[in-house]
């Protein structure tokens, strides 16, 4: 469309461009990305129907048992590794039941945990979805309860991040910030650490819920339309001029070098500085299973892909593989090297 301003491509086709994205996803096998940000622990209780209570017109069901595993920037961790990298978290966690937990969680899949500090006046933060369904049919989330808690703005809990992330500059070779306004990430310890990434060349991407444009100098970050639409105070839906002006926009006041805006079943939108907006459309069906944990799994392999040595087109290409596969998945599932690999080789 001419007033669009787009180039639009599908995921890209040539044998050549395939080549490179494997090239790429061959190069994840442990590269160290330094994940900062909220540590949530998502709990899932299983039920089946029974029937419905003669107390209130709500379900009864019949417990058939829980999971737990990580939300928020612990998804990102659980989806670094199974591409293979080396995730190392910055957060943290409360020493509480939850908090034990999601550090159990982290020994099972081996990874480190000291960057994480555990402190006594802190609560972890819950998300606890109730899914339930008859017998033999899959469960449907019925009901979702959160238990919030703020990190603290204290010094001792700033200065000791700080420091970690000074080493995370160092050693690791992208910085990945998971904000979910829990407040693990401040404006504060960002001003004092962005330069040392920038300084070491290191990629700086931002997944941020609410407080997208308090970040500006990242390089890139992947906002869905919800929230590029709240923070570009425009509502976008399907008209593709607003978008193209919505994305322009939030990429200079990020002062970013680039901007993915998912889309849900219309894909997704790449900005970068001076050049024209690319659109890729939605990677396999638009019969979406579960949304949960998706953003988590782009943002993971679009920072993954630029630590590699990918360009922006290249890591959105992928991410948009990875995101696609992500969301046919129930609950936050990671997407693993050898699906990623698989779903691009089948590219037509």
């Amino acid at each position: 469309m001419k007033t669009a301003r787009f180039v639009k491509k599908r995921a890209e086709t040539s044998r050549l461009f395939r080549g490179r994205l494997l090239e790429l996803v061959d190069s994840f096998p442990g590269c160290p990305i330094a994940v900062w940000g909220d540590l949530i622990l998502d709990e899932y209780l299983f039920g089946t129907t029974r029937r419905v209570s003669r107390e209130a017109p709500v379900l009864i069901l019949r417990y058939a048992g829980s999971e737990f595993t990580l939300g928020g920037a612990g998804n990102a961790l659980l989806n670094l590794k199974a591409l293979g990298a080396e995730p190392r978290p910055v957060g943290v966690v409360g020493r509480d039941e939850a908090g034990r937990t999601i550090l159990g969680i982290l020994r099972k899949h081996r990874i480190p945990a000291e960057g994480i500090q555990v402190r006594p006046e802190q609560k972890t933060p819950v998300k606890t979805r109730v899914l339930a369904g008859e017998e033999n049919t899959r469960k449907q989330q019925i009901l979702r309860l959160d238990r919030e808690s703020r990190v603290r703005e204290t010094p001792e809990i700033h200065g000791p991040m700080v420091r970690q992330l000074s080493q995370e500059s160092r050693r690791s070779r992208a910085l990945l910030i998971s904000d979910y306004d829990y407040d693990t990430v401040s404006e504060n310890v960002f001003r004092r650490v962005l330069p040392l990434f920038k300084k070491a060349r290191r990629p700086v991407t931002l997944d941020s819920r609410f407080r997208l444009l308090r970040y500006s100098g990242v390089t890139a970050a992947t906002p869905n339309e919800p929230e590029a639409s709240e923070a570009g105070k425009a509502e976008i839906g399907d008209d593709v001029r607003r978008l193209r002006q919505t994305g322009r926009s939030l990429l200079s006041r990020l002062q970013a070098d680039g901007l993915l805006i998912t889309r849900g079943s219309r894909g997704m939108a790449l900005f970068e500085k001076n050049r024209t907006p690319v659109l890729i459309p939605v990677h396999g069906t638009t019969h979406i299973v579960d949304v949960t944990g998706a953003g988590d799994t782009v943002i993971s392999v679009f920072t993954l892909s630029l630590a590699c040595g990918a360009t922006f087109h290249q890591a959105a290409v992928l991410a948009n593989i990875a995101g696609g596969l992500a969301v046919m998945k129930k609950g936050t599932a990671a997407v693993n090297r050898d699906e990623l690999k698989q779903a691009v080789s089948s590219e037509p």
